[in-house]
C-alpha cells in the first residue's frame, strides 16, 4: 500500500508512514509440518532494495523510481511478489518497503527486479493500482535468491539492463545499479510503539521554519544503514511531535542493537537536508522515555582529514514507548479461544435479476449452487469446526425489503429482533428466502455491516469471552463508501475481528485491494488514526475456486 505523490503536499505524504512488509508466510502450513517432525524446510528472508545512478527520464526534475519484484518460474512466467513505494526526485533511491519471502535451500528461486519512473499524472495513485505499461521503464536485473544469501554480507549489487539484454547481454547499456540486501528473520511476537518529538531544531529554509521528519535505520554488518521506518513530515515546526511509529523486534534484531535516528528537513526536489542524527538502541530509547529527558543531536563534520561530531542544541524526546505481544492464531486456539463465523451478502442490483440465468443470484432449479452459495459453503464449512454453538449472524446489504427503504444491513432471516441462523444450511435457507422478499437496489456500502460485526465483537470483550470473529463479506462490485469503510475498519482493528472479502463475478476488483493491507501501509481513518493491525483479506473468488 505504498503511496506516491507529485506535489509538495503529496510529497510530504509519500515521505510519511511506517515501514511496510509483504508476507507470503503460512503459519498453518508451518504448524502442520512441525507437528509431523519436519523442521527447517524454509527460512524467512527480508529483502531491502536500493539503487544508484538511475537514468533521469524527467525533464524538469529527477526520476521518481519504484521497484517491482517478481518470481520467475521454470517456464519463464513471472509472478509479481510486491512493489516498493515511489521515491520522489531521486536517482539514488533507498526504498523503505520490504519484501519477505521464504528461502528454500533445495530450490533455485529466480528473482527479477524491474525499476520504473512513475510519471506525474499517476503519482496520487496507490502503487498496487499502477499500470506498469503506462510508466517509464528504467532497467531490469535478475538473480537467484541463493546468490544473495550466500554473500558474506548478504548483499548483491546488480547492473540494470534493458529487458531483452537481461536474457542475452553482450554489450549492455549502463542503466545504473540495483543493490539487494537479504536478512534472515528471527521469530518475534513483540512490537514497539514509539512517539518522537524534538525541540530547538535549526532553521534550514530561507523564508520559513524547517519541515522536519525522522528516519529510523538499523545498522548491519559493515556499518550499512538499512531504513526501517519513518515519520510523517510536519510543516514549519521547530518543535515537532510526530504520530506513532511501529517496530517489530524482529526488524531490529534485539532491543540492544544500535539504531540511527536521522532528522531531515523535507525538500520537494528530493534533496532533504540533514538536521542532525542520533545513535540509540530501543533499550536506550525506553530509558529516554522513562527519564523524560532529551538527547542532543549531532552532525558529522570534517575539517581537513579529521572527522568529528558536532553536538547540536536540538534534542530528541521519546514521548511514548510501549511494548505489546502479538500472538498468532495458534496461540489463541491453544488458549481456549473459539472462532465465530458471520456472513454479509451483497444484494445490490449490479448482481442482475435473480430470476434470470445470467444473474449471480440465480437459483438454478437443477440445484447447482450459484457463486454466492459456493462461497458460503466453501468458507463456512472450514470455519464451522471452530464454532461450538453453530449459530451464525447473517446479514444482507444493498436491498429494499418489502415496503421499506433501502437497507445497508438487514437480518438475512427476516427477523427484526435477532440476526443469527442455525448452521451453514441455515445461512443457505435464509439467503434463498431473502431473494424472494427483497428488491435488489444499491449502492454498495460496507460500513454498516462492518459496524454491526464490530458491535458483536466488542460485546464479547465486555463479557470477557475468549471469542474471535470472522466476517465473510461476499460482493460483486466496488464499494462506494471507501472512507467510511476505512473508518469502520480502523475502529474495529482493536477488536477480536477479521474480515474476509470475497469478490464474485467478473468485475475488476483492483480498488478493493486498498482495504487489504497485506502489501503496504496500515489503513488510516479520516481523523488520522492508524489501524492497530491489518484485519482485512480480499480475494476474488475466481482466483480460489477449482
Amino acid at each position: 500500500m505504498g503511496n506516491c505523490c507529485s506535489d509538495d503536499g503529496g510529497g510530504r505524504s509519500a515521505v510519511g508512514g511506517t515501514s511496510a512488509s509483504q508476507h507470503d508466510h503460512n503459519d498453518a502450513v508451518e504448524s502442520f509440518l512441525k507437528s509431523r517432525g519436519y523442521r527447517g524446510l524454509f527460512v524467512q528472508i527480508e529483502l531491502s532494495l536500493s539503487a544508484s545512478n538511475l537514468r533521469d527520464r524527467d525533464v524538469f526534475s529527477k526520476s521518481d523510481p519504484m521497484a517491482v519484484v517478481y518470481k520467475k518460474s521454470k517456464d519463464g512466467t513471472l509472478e509479481e511478489l510486491g512493489r516498493t513505494e515511489v521515491v520522489l526526485n531521486s536517482l539514488n533511491p533507498k526504498w523503505f518497503t520490504k519484501l519477505i519471502i521464504n528461502y528454500q535451500f533445495e530450490v533455485v528461486q529466480t528473482l527479477v527486479f524491474r525499476v520504473y519512473d512513475v510519471d506525474t499524472p499517476f503519482q496520487n495513485v496507490d502503487v498496487k493500482m499502477l499500470k506498469l505499461d503506462e510508466q517509464q521503464f528504467l532497467g531490469e536485473a535478475t538473480c537467484s535468491l541463493s546468490e544473495i544469501v550466500s554473500k558474506s554480507d548478504r548483499s548483491l549489487t546488480l547492473g540494470l539492463v534493458q529487458r531483452e539484454e537481461s536474457i542475452k547481454s553482450t554489450r549492455s547499456q549502463n542503466l545504473g545499479e540495483l543493490t539487494v540486501y537479504a536478512e534472515e528473520l528471527s521469530s518475534s511476537k513483540t512490537a514497539v510503539e514509539i512517539k518522537f518529538a524534538c525541540s530547538d531544531l535549526e532553521y534550514k529554509d530561507l523564508f520559513s521554519r524547517s519541515d522536519p521528519f525522522l528516519v529510523v535505520s538499523k545498522i548491519v554488518e559493515g556499518g550499512i544503514c538499512i531504513p526501517i521506518c519513518k515519520t510523517e513530515v510536519i510543516k514549519n515546526d521547530l518543535k515537532p511531535k510526530w504520530k506513532s511509529v511501529f517496530l517489530n523486534i524482529q526488524q531490529v534484531g534485539s532491543k540492544d542493537n544500535p539504531l540511527t535516528i536521522e532528522c531531515f528537513n523535507f525538500n520537494s526536489n528530493g534533496k532533504h537536508d540533514l538536521i542532525g542524527k542520533i545513535q540509540k538502541s530501543l533499550a536506550d530509547l525506553e530509558k529516554l522515555y522513562s527519564s523524560e529527558q532529551g538527547e542532543n543531536f549531532f552532525l558529522p563534520t570534517a575539517v581537513g582529514n579529521n572527522h568529528h561530531n558536532k553536538v547540536l542544541k536540538s534534542q530528541l524526546f521519546v514521548e511514548y514507548f510501549a511494548e505489546t505481544v502479538q500472538h498468532t492464531f495458534l496461540d489463541y486456539l491453544a488458549g481456549g479461544c473459539e472462532l465465530n463465523f458471520m456472513v454479509a451478502i451483497d444484494f445490490t442490483a449490479s448482481n442482475g435479476n435473480p430470476r434470470l440465468p445470467d444473474s449471480l443470484h440465480y437459483i438454478d432449479p437443477s440445484g447447482r449452487p450459484n457463486a454466492y452459495q459456493r462461497a458460503i459453503l466453501e468458507v463456512g464449512e472450514v470455519l464451522q469446526f471452530y464454532d461450538s454453538d453453530k449459530r451464525y449472524p447473517a446479514w444482507g446489504f444493498g436491498a429494499r425489503p418489502i415496503d421499506g427503504p433501502v437497507s445497508h444491513c438487514f437480518n438475512l432471516n427476516g427477523s427484526s429482533n435477532y440476526c443469527e441462523v442455525e448452521g451453514i444450511q441455515g445461512i443457505m435457507m435464509a439467503y434463498t428466502s431473502a431473494l424472494f422478499n427483497v428488491s435488489l437496489a444499491g449502492p454498495t456500502l460496507f460500513g454498516p455491516v462492518i459496524s454491526s460485526a464490530a458491535q458483536i465483537a466488542s460485546q464479547s470483550l465486555v463479557n470477557g469471552r475468549q471469542k474471535y470473529y470472522v466476517l465473510l463479506i461476499i460482493t460483486d462490485g466496488v464499494i462506494t463508501d471507501l472512507q467510511e469503510t476505512k473508518d469502520a475498519l480502523v475502529k474495529a482493528s482493536d477488536l477480536p475481528l477479521s474480515i474476509f472479502i470475497l469478490g464474485v463475478g467478473g468485475a475488476d476488483f483492483k480498488e478493493m485491494e486498498v482495504l487489504d493491507a497485506d502489501k503496504g501501509e496500515r489503513l488510516e481513518s479520516s481523523n488520522g488514526r492508524v489501524a492497530s493491525r491489518d484485519i482485512v483479506q480480499f480475494v476474488p473468488f475466481r482466483d480460489v475456486q477449482g
